[in-house]
């Protein structure tokens, strides 16, 4: 991806970069340095879990504002539900068990006693309690006790929360033990208003992904094997992210009425009839700010998309002789409340005055990735100017431009920037994508190259391929294992029977396969 870098030459004429490794020498020790140059989060004292730092939360917060109001305008409302689940919950639903016994964290004490110097479990439980991966359960049963009627139906619930997911390999963001993020559960008196439920959602998550993260986004439906325990059917957003692979950003489902006749969700119709309610769930979590961060970050840290962005504007006032300093800050501090006063995506806009008299401030800035990074001296004092940098183009490109102009258009200038990020990531998951027809060149498309292109920021070969697929399970496995690839998702939108190249079996459409995290 052509995103920004700091094109001053380094030594042998190297460019120089505010991250090292770039993504072309280390894809993925890139990510992390990212994340530690632009401050979001870190590693904590317990294994898998990770310390979300100010900047990084600022990040989520944003996020979770944004899709709560969405959540809202649909008709949903928010509730919280407990943290430990019995374990017999879970056994009810045993496909659901099944998917995620191994990753479960259990409670089997509930205290603590000193012998011999240690503190050890004491007061074991009657019943081992699990630390929430999901909560389909235990929501079903206050869903049960909740829904007597028709009339009480459709019932729309969300919850923000933290989950336990017991992951042996993690990696900031993207996988972690712990992590933040939303479940929705409803419950309804049909299928069909079920399945609308599921659709609508997922087109709630579309529309965040593309218009608020500027990632563009290709929803469809999992596959068997790639399925929600438990669920009738999954569906997924999948993003490109600048290694060429797939995350799944987001995921709704419908789940029928297993979990429903698991957790006795009964109602009587209007008909006096009494029948199991149909369910769905769908959450997106702290993993978005991973793919913020592989979607639109460069080799010299963050970009963040303006509409997310913890700030639109840093001012850093330039004074080159002390006596100077009172007047510089004099007149950062006006530019700062002129440009608060200004409309961006319905809010004023997000200003930070950094004053602070110390070398490297203005990287700082620049690996935090917010959106608009100003200067101000005093011969811009004089000249009724201001030095703009975007952090959508090249971190040594500056523009003088007219102070009133900037505090008219910053609006402008953000929706810009915005539309920008979206049409970059757009164009590249474009160049990325192949249309496969032939199980040979499909092997091929997704083998490792033999060696890396020095001036391609995306080491591994491939990228998303659109092939014919037969639908058979065991073929799937065989080309995860022979490749590391997978059926991201068959796409919503119409496309055209064909052969499976694999079997030349017939096919309904072309299915998205990529890598994926």
């Amino acid at each position: 991806m052509s995103n920004a870098s700091n094109a001053n030459a380094g030594a042998g004429g190297k460019p120089k970069t505010a991250v090292t490794p770039t993504r072309a020498d280390n894809y993925q020790e890139w990510y992390q340095q990212v994340i530690a140059a632009a401050d979001l989060a870190e590693n904590s004292p317990v294994r898998g879990c990770m310390v979300i730092k100010p900047w990084g939360y600022a990040l989520w917060e944003n996020i979770q504002h944004v899709l709560d109001g969405m959540f809202k305008a649909t008709g949903h409302s928010n509730a919280y539900f407990p943290l430990f689940i019995p374990v017999s919950f879970l056994e009810k639903e045993a496909a659901h068990v099944e998917g995620f016994a191994k990753e479960c964290a259990v409670v089997t004490h509930h205290r603590l006693e000193l012998k011999d110097g240690k503190l050890v479990p004491a007061g074991e439980l009657e019943e081992p309690l699990i630390v929430r991966p999901t909560s389909e359960t235990i929501i079903g049963a206050s869903f049960a006790k909740w829904v007597k009627s028709y009339r009480d139906l459709p019932l729309l619930i969300n919850q923000w929360a933290n989950v336990v997911r017991w992951e042996m390999r993690t990696r900031l963001f993207l996988r972690t033990a712990e992590f933040l993020w939303q479940e929705g559960h409803t419950a309804h008196a049909t299928a069909p208003e079920a399945v609308d439920e599921t659709m609508k959602m997922l087109g709630v998550y579309a529309d965040f992904a593309e218009n608020y993260m500027a990632m563009p986004v290709i929803p469809g439906e999992k596959t068997a094997g790639e399925r929600f325990p438990g669920a009738v059917q999954t569906f997924s957003i999948e993003a490109m992210m600048q290694d060429h692979k797939a995350l799944q950003a987001g995921t709704s489902h419908f789940l029928g009425q297993n979990f429903a006749k698991a957790s006795d969700i009964k109602f009587l119709d209007d008909k006096n009839v009494l029948g199991h309610a149909w369910t769905t769930s769908w959450g997106v979590s702290t993993r978005l700010v991973g793919g913020l961060i592989m979607t639109h970050a460069d080799d010299d840290g963050m970009i963040c998309p303006p509409r997310l962005a913890p700030k639109h504007v840093v001012i850093m006032p330039i004074a080159r002789k002390p006596e100077d300093r009172v007047k510089v800050l004099e007149s950062a501090n006006a530019l700062a409340a002129e440009l608060r006063a200004q409309l961006y995506d319905g809010t004023g806009v997000r200003v930070e005055l950094d004053d602070r008299d110390i070398q490297g401030k203005r990287w700082h800035w620049v690996k935090k990735g917010v959106p608009l990074r100003i200067e101000i001296g005093l011969r811009d004092i004089e000249a009724g100017t201001v030095s703009l940098e975007r952090r959508d183009q090249d971190t040594s490109a500056k523009t003088a431009i007219p102070r009133a102009e900037l505090v008219a258009t910053v609006g402008a200038i953000l929706t810009a920037m915005q539309a920008n990020l979206l049409a970059r990531a757009r164009a590249y998951q474009t160049e990325n994508t192949r249309v496969i027809d032939t199980k040979e060149e499909f092997y091929a498309y997704f083998a490792e190259p033999a060696k890396k292109n020095a001036n391609d920021p995306t080491p591994i070969h491939g990228g998303f391929a659109l092939a014919h697929f037969n639908g058979d399970p065991a073929l799937e496995t065989k080309i995860k294992e022979d490749l590391k690839v997978t059926v991201r998702c068959v796409p919503l939108a119409p496309g055209e029977p064909g052969t499976c190249p694999f079997t030349g079996q017939p096919s309904a459409k072309r299915v998205v396969w990529a890598k994926s995290y």
